[in-house]
């Protein structure tokens, strides 16, 4: 299983593609652990997380620079406000990340660059995050987790890749299992912001999901301000 392209298969992101356009920073880092290996063509197949969304929120993921980043936009959104954040910025106003930045990502913010805390990929920690945070709103449903089955088995996956999200898709997900994959700060950051970007946190329910998490994840308040700042400028309103 390739966990980098299983994660831009789930975003519908183009992560290959972007990292090595021109040659920055994060593609020469990507290089040298591996690279990230046989993405799709920009995952033609479509992104797995658009399913679970509602569709205002699948609408501005597509649009926003997750939809166009894939993995690597994890990384540059979550390195801006790491960025915004140490450097002392009010959060409301702190510079948002941009397409461009994506080959600018300090290589310790690439989801690829190290295992997560159990040894696994850290894209299948960012991946259970994102699922965790979908079902915590209540979209998934019995028929709508049957409709996510029959499409998983339409994509390009091998069986071990499917069997994953299979199983990710059809178990409950426990946030001190989603906090407990981080071994470090940034991938701390990166776990929030892949939860706060799968969910509109405009429900009591929804607040008190991140909150909690943010919580689990030892991380900042100052910076949790910071990553929401990212993610919010991350995915525009549609038009």
């Amino acid at each position: 299983m390739d966990p980098t392209k299983l994660l831009d298969q789930f975003l519908g992101g183009n992560a290959q593609g972007v990292l090595h356009q021109t040659g920055g920073k994060a593609s020469q880092a990507m290089d040298r652990i591996g690279g990230l290996g046989g993405v799709a063509g920009g995952a033609a197949a479509g992104g797995l997380l658009a399913l679970l969304l509602s569709n205002k929120k699948a609408r501005k993921m597509a649009g926003g620079i997750v939809g166009y980043g894939g993995a690597a936009a994890l990384g540059a959104l979550a390195y801006k406000a790491y960025e915004n954040w140490r450097q002392g910025q009010n959060a409301a106003s702190a510079p948002v990340a941009t397409p461009s930045e994506i080959q600018q990502v300090d290589p310790a913010f690439l989801p690829a660059a190290s295992p997560a805390a159990n040894g696994q990929p850290f894209e299948l920690a960012l991946m259970r995050a994102m699922i965790g945070a979908a079902k915590a709103d209540g979209h998934v449903d019995g028929a709508e987790q049957r409709l996510l089955f029959e499409h998983v088995e339409k994509l390009d996956l091998d069986a071990e890749a499917k069997a994953f999200v299979f199983d990710t898709l059809a178990r409950p997900i426990d946030i001190g299992d989603i906090a407990a994959a981080a071994k470090s700060q940034e991938q701390a950051a990166e776990l929030y912001l892949a939860s706060r970007l799968a969910i509109d946190p405009d429900q009591a329910a929804e607040k008190a999901y991140l909150e909690a998490l943010a919580h689990r994840l030892k991380l900042p308040a100052e910076l949790v301000s910071h990553l929401d700042r990212q993610a919010v400028a991350a995915l525009p309103a549609p038009a």
